[in-house]
């Protein structure tokens, strides 16, 4: 059965008559671009010049973003959430750390997160950042095959521990983990990092899985190679499938160092390759388990026709649909109302550690076409819907 991704009332019917008015307002916001980058600006000097603006933050773009600033804090909405059979993933959501202790605690949020996905039917996966658990820079190195002095490999060695304690959880506990991806120049140290993972606590289902962003060109290759490497060697591999979130970063590095783009020439194509990689890897279900990340309608429908063309029921275990907290309520709530295995990434973290994650959405939101639009006409619809019920 296809969803009805028109139908506000189902969308927005955790939303208070405030917190439809507060997400109007947010949109509005954001769909403004000058807007956006002289809000950013001032955020980030008030907050490094610890000028008193938590509060504000907190009760604006924080609360409708995050779920709060701690595990605890988010157990209401997760709840409330699960009773209209939306799953939670609690994402823990502090970002650019580079020292060992900031790491060591990163690792450990995820531990316990582990422990609490394992309490409760709503939260069915945990997650984690790569660069959550050790420094970019050393990601890049890596992945440039640059040698490392004996220090440098020390610090690899309790990246690849952070990753061996967490997966090893995971799998003690049987409980899902999905690890992001982030900027192309990093991204080997890490895939080859999930691979030895995978290869070592996904033997009898999907544990580990690894995130492909579509906006790249080659990723429909390395998913071909995986596969076949899973089918040699006898192991299942978790596909997250996103689009990205890093292209104009992508694009002016290659510009700057002058190499070719990692990232399609048009958003038709990067359409395309996240299409044909869901085609793809819903065609290996025996490998493969999916997770469509995306706040893409069309994608949404397509998953859910092929889930029909397959005879899978929509919720069958091996396909799930995520979006984010605080965005495109009308799919999440929607696909879970028609029975579909829908999940929020619930980001959380203290108000100033979360602040780069909170401008990456903002900046995000901003550079893709039609998606405020379209959250803002949703919430237009159902603020007029809500006025003829009264």
């Amino acid at each position: 059965m296809q969803p009805n991704f028109e139908n506000t009332a189902i969308a927005f019917e955790l939303k208070s008559d405030s917190q439809l008015e507060r997400a109007y307002f947010l949109f509005k916001m954001i769909a403004n671009e000058p807007l956006v980058r002289i809000g950013t600006a001032v955020t980030n000097f008030a907050i490094k010049a610890h000028l008193p603006v938590e509060g504000l933050i907190r009760a604006t773009v924080f609360d409708h973003f995050c779920g709060g600033v701690n595990e605890e804090d988010c157990l209401p909405i997760i709840d409330k959430m699960y009773e209209k059979g939306v799953c939670s993933i609690l994402d823990y959501s502090a970002e650019g750390k580079e020292v060992d202790n900031q790491f060591d605690f990163a690792m450990e949020k995820t531990l316990e997160v582990l422990d609490f996905v394992k309490e409760k039917d709503a939260i069915p996966f945990a997650v984690f950042k790569p660069t959550g658990f050790g420094r970019f820079k050393l990601f890049e190195m890596m992945s440039a095959g640059l040698e490392l002095t004996d220090d440098q490999q020390a610090e690899w060695n309790r990246i690849v521990n952070r990753y061996e304690k967490v997966c090893k959880k995971a799998h003690d506990l049987d409980v899902a983990l999905l690890i992001d991806a982030e900027e192309s120049w990093m991204q080997k140290a890490a895939d080859d990092l999930v691979l030895k993972m995978m290869r070592k606590y996904n033997k009898e289902k999907a544990i580990v899985f690894n995130t492909f962003q579509m906006y790249r060109w080659d990723r429909m290759e390395y998913i071909k190679q995986v596969h076949q490497l899973a089918k040699e060697e006898g192991f299942k591999y978790g596909a997250k499938v996103v689009r990205g979130a890093y292209m104009e970063k992508e694009n002016e590095r290659a510009q700057e160092k002058g190499y070719p783009t990692p990232i399609c020439k048009s958003k038709k194509e990067t359409d395309e390759n996240f299409d044909a990689a869901i085609q793809y890897l819903m065609d290996h279900l025996d490998i493969f388990t999916v997770f469509s990340g995306t706040h893409n309608e069309q994608s949404c429908h397509k998953l859910v026709s092929l889930m029909a063309e397959k005879k899978l029921d929509p919720n069958d275990n091996s396909v799930w649909f995520g979006q984010l907290f605080g965005m495109s309520d009308h799919i999440t709530y929607n696909l879970a109302a028609a029975g579909y295995n829908a999940v929020k990434y619930v980001p959380y973290g203290p108000v100033r550690d979360v602040m780069p994650y909170l401008i990456r959405r903002a900046e995000e939101n901003t550079s893709v076409a039609g998606q405020t639009s379209r959250e803002l006409a949703l919430l237009q619809k159902e603020r007029k819907r809500r006025k003829l019920d009264d």
